[in-house]
């Protein structure tokens, strides 16, 4: 199953405990597959760099090279399609729904409410964690 997740749903599955974290579980055990783009990357990275994240890999003993090794390591970078602005009032969202269309996603996941609120994108639900983990099994 080909997944899209957005940037808040991967940063707290990477540094936390709890259903995100099962998310990622899901696509290292092969159970799913996720599907990004280098501009969802760039925005991944640009997110764990921020101070308020310093203590909390410390504490577990990462970096942000290391996140982003193990998630491309479990992550498909494709080629975003070419979407029109879909989602006026967080423009960036429309990252996260370009690479989905792009990379043949059969799911996005998302805790973000401009998503959320679309329900579907070209047929392609948009749910959140605990319902995504329960569509998964």
């Amino acid at each position: 199953m080909r997944v899209v997740a957005d940037t808040n749903t991967l940063v707290s599955g990477l540094l936390w405990q709890g259903a995100p974290r099962r998310l990622v579980d899901a696509a290292q055990a092969g159970v799913i597959h996720f599907v990004t783009s280098e501009v969802l990357l760039g925005e991944l990275a640009r997110v764990l760099a921020r101070a308020k994240f310093a203590s909390r890999m410390q504490r577990i003993g990462v970096s942000v090279d290391a996140l982003l090794a193990a998630y491309t390591g479990i992550a498909e970078v494709v080629v975003p399609a070419d979407i029109p602005p879909t989602v006026p009032t967080d423009p960036d969202d429309d990252a996260v729904l370009a690479a989905a269309l792009g990379g043949h996603a059969v799911l996005i996941v998302s805790g973000d409410s401009d998503l959320l609120d679309l329900k579907r994108f070209h047929d392609i639900p948009i749910l959140e964690v605990g319902q995504a983990l329960a569509l998964i099994g």
